[in-house]
């Protein structure tokens, strides 16, 4: 089984889809390695794309703060990811086909980072781990299966950015649960 870095390696070459005419960085993802959290977000936005880093803009900062305040630990001892690894023109939301060319990029960092508890940043992450139609309103709130681990699914930070207190505090209760599952499985 390859690495992570050889994972990233790989993925930091790829032409598999059109984004890989307009990125300017692969982003792979960041983090603990062995994390027991995971979280993965839909795709990079511009910052992301300029730092070759999920998460770091806006909704990165708004994702740590709450990382900390709910969860009692930092971005570090997590593992981030996101659906697809480069940044869609115009951060448009990524198309079937580029989501399918990135799945085997997702699924090797889910696979080695061996997580117990996966929490998922908006539609696309959902939709895609729990192979669900259903929208984020409809499937937060709970968490579901997946192997050994759990799926916890929220908003996406960007959301929360957009919608205020109750989104805020919709996503925090999310981490709330996550934390519980966390103390549960150890």
């Amino acid at each position: 089984m390859p690495t992570l870095f050889e994972v990233a390696t790989t993925a930091a070459a790829c032409t598999r889809c059109r984004l890989a005419e307009t990125r300017t960085s692969v982003v792979f993802g960041t983090g603990d390695e062995k994390a027991d959290l995971m979280f993965i977000g839909e795709g990079p936005g511009a910052e992301e794309d300029r730092q070759g880093l999920p998460f770091v803009g806006r909704s990165g900062q708004l994702l740590d703060r709450l990382i900390e305040e709910e969860l009692g630990i930092t971005r570090a001892s997590c593992y981030i990811a996101n659906v697809v690894k480069c940044r869609a023109p115009g951060n448009r939301d990524p198309l079937p086909d580029e989501i399918e060319a990135c799945r085997p990029y997702l699924a090797s960092q889910i696979e080695l980072v061996d997580p117990r508890v996966i929490v998922t940043l908006g539609n696309f992450s959902t939709r895609w781990l729990l192979q669900r139609s259903e929208g984020i309103t409809a499937l937060r709130g709970q968490a579901y299966p997946l192997g050994r681990a759990s799926v916890v699914p929220t908003f996406h930070p960007a959301a929360a950015l957009r919608g205020g207190g109750l989104v805020t505090a919709q996503m925090r209760a999310d981490l709330v649960r996550a934390k519980q599952l966390l103390a549960a499985s150890s």
